[in-house]
């Protein structure tokens, strides 16, 4: 490896730990932001909730998979909230991260409520885009410890079971939601979720 690109690997490895490390000391404060939702019913540790539409800023990635594109997808939205955009602005980090996990994987920070369309800069990246994600009725079951593609579609597998004893209809991907920085070791918040077709005889 010549001087030059050693250079480059390190100068690239200290950014990267910058960005995570600003990211672990915002996760870790706990008045965080978090999305408002209506909780419709309850199935054993399943959870309905209603959200309602949302602005987020995302990114596509490369894979569905949790261990082989989960940092790279949060690093590249995590830089853009801590400034790379037209105005250097800084963005409050809100919880959760969530990843998309169909065929077009995505990650996405939701904005803050503050914040229309209009008021939030341009991103630097390309990678990144602010677009409306519409309101929805989310089937959720939360985990706790450190998350991992197989966590991860074990308690997707847990979660679609429910709905079919059910009877309800998935309407979409499964998707995951993080709530911790990498750092934080105990009273991890994990969750999965679907998107669901809820009719008002749902839970008659």
């Amino acid at each position: 490896m010549t001087k030059t690109r050693k250079r480059m690997w390190i100068l690239a490895a200290l950014s990267t730990a910058a960005v995570l490390g600003l990211a672990a000391t915002k996760f870790s404060d706990r008045s965080i932001e978090t999305p408002d939702y209506e909780v419709l019913q309850r199935y054993g540790e399943v959870e309905i909730r209603r959200y309602p539409q949302m602005l987020v800023a995302q990114t596509s990635m490369a894979s569905a998979s949790f261990d082989a594109a989960g940092s790279n997808g949060f690093r590249t939205v995590a830089n853009y909230i801590f400034g790379g955009n037209e105005r250097n602005q800084k963005i409050a980090m809100t919880a959760p991260v969530v990843m998309n996990m169909g065929d077009s994987a995505t990650m996405y920070f939701v904005m803050p409520k503050q914040y229309g369309r209009a008021d939030l800069p341009q991103p630097n990246s390309s990678s990144v885009k602010i677009t409306e994600v519409a309101s929805k009725v989310l089937a959720v079951v939360q985990f706790g410890g450190f998350s991992n593609d197989r966590s991860i579609r074990a308690h997707c597998d847990e979660l679609a079971q429910t709905l079919r004893e059910q009877g309800i209809e998935p309407a979409s991907d499964f998707m995951y939601m993080g709530y911790n920085a990498p750092w934080d070791v105990i009273n991890r918040r994990n969750e999965v979720a679907v998107e669901v077709v809820w009719r008002t005889d749902n839970h008659l």
